[in-house]
């Protein structure tokens, strides 16, 4: 069983490493923790010396903590929601499940997920398209120990990762970005020519430590780019921040 400082801990950890706290974001004053969580100031102090310790807050002084800007290690792509960033753009979208199924994972899925070979998880392909041209084509694994709920859901109206990250806040991430070739398959899911260049995305995710998801988009080269944004640090490096 958790103590009650360990949930508050990946409570707040939750908030701002899903992008619901962003940097510079007031945390709550402690009085307000106190009453939200029903505990002392002992334990409120602990969570956030703890926050603090990891680089994930700054605190200040009679103006209290704020979440931190990300230093240069803390980097990461940012975790893309295909529907949300259709309907800011104003695009059509629309998403195809191409394949699903309960499957055991094999031994080279275990090591990347650090869950024992033969762990069900629920395996998706998806084709997401926009303007009615294919934009991307995911392969994705769900750890159904970790989301259980994933093995009734139909998505008939969120995509996988859509549906995900309402649901299921994540505390920790891996991105890993490669350029491959379209082999002929893959050209043809995204209409594009054999051996063009592609980008692919893997990500997976860990909620307290307890792998969710692993996904590898797949995006046509000339239809997509990455932006970095670079600042100065508050520790005197440099931060960044990627996205498609």
């Amino acid at each position: 069983m958790k103590h009650l400082h360990q949930r508050i801990r990946e409570d707040l950890e939750a908030r701002i490493m899903s992008g619901e706290w962003p940097p510079g974001h007031r945390i709550p004053f402690e009085h307000e923790l106190m009453a939200e969580y029903g505990c002392s100031r002992m334990t409120v102090n602990k969570v956030m010396s703890m926050l603090a310790a990891n680089g994930l807050i700054t605190r200040r002084r009679r103006a209290g903590s704020v979440v931190a800007e990300p230093s240069n290690q803390q980097a990461v792509l940012q975790i893309q929601d295909f529907a949300l960033e259709a309907t800011r753009a104003g695009t059509e979208y629309r998403f195809k499940i191409l394949h699903r199924s309960i499957e055991a994972i094999d031994a080279a899925a275990a090591q990347r997920t650090g869950l024992p070979t033969g762990t069900e998880m629920l395996c998706l392909s998806t084709l997401h398209v926009m303007n009615d041209v294919p934009q991307a084509f995911e392969q994705r694994l769900i750890n159904l120990a970790t989301v259980p709920e994933a093995g009734e859901e139909s998505f008939k109206d969120d995509p996988p990762g859509t549906w995900l990250l309402r649901r299921v806040p994540w505390t920790e991430a891996e991105h890993i970005v490669r350029a491959v070739n379209a082999d002929s398959a893959m050209a043809k899911r995204l209409q594009i020519q054999t051996g063009a260049a592609c980008l692919v995305l893997e990500r997976r995710t860990w909620q307290a430590g307890a792998f969710v998801t692993e996904a590898r988009i797949t995006y046509p080269g000339e239809r997509h780019h990455l932006i970095g944004r670079f600042s100065p640090s508050l520790k005197g490096g440099t931060a960044a921040q990627a996205v498609t």
